[in-house]
């Protein structure tokens, strides 16, 4: 199956405190069957989030959705599958 390839970064930027964070960023490609980018606006549009909020939850949930995918033999993932499949349809407006 052919993916999308991205690089994912997350720098933790200060602490609880608001002091400097020490630590290096996490770095890690993920595929993804779908553009990103578009089940972003897709969600931002249709369910009515600014563009943020639809970035955070969208780049969650497909970085979820691909773990679930490769790992659907685990009992643990095959059980959120069945619900995260209804989730997706909903945010990319197929519900």
């Amino acid at each position: 199956m052919k993916h999308h390839r991205y690089r994912i970064t997350v720098e933790h930027l200060a602490d609880k405190e608001g002091a400097p964070a020490q630590e290096a960023p996490i770095v890690f490609e993920a595929p993804s069957h779908d553009d990103i980018a578009q089940t972003v606006q897709r969600a931002q549009q249709g369910q009515g989030l600014d563009e943020v909020t639809a970035q955070r939850m969208t780049v969650g949930l497909k970085l979820l959705g691909e773990v679930i995918l490769e790992n659907r033999s685990n009992a643990f993932f095959d059980a959120l599958g069945t619900h995260f499949r209804e989730i997706m349809k909903t945010v990319k407006g197929k519900a």
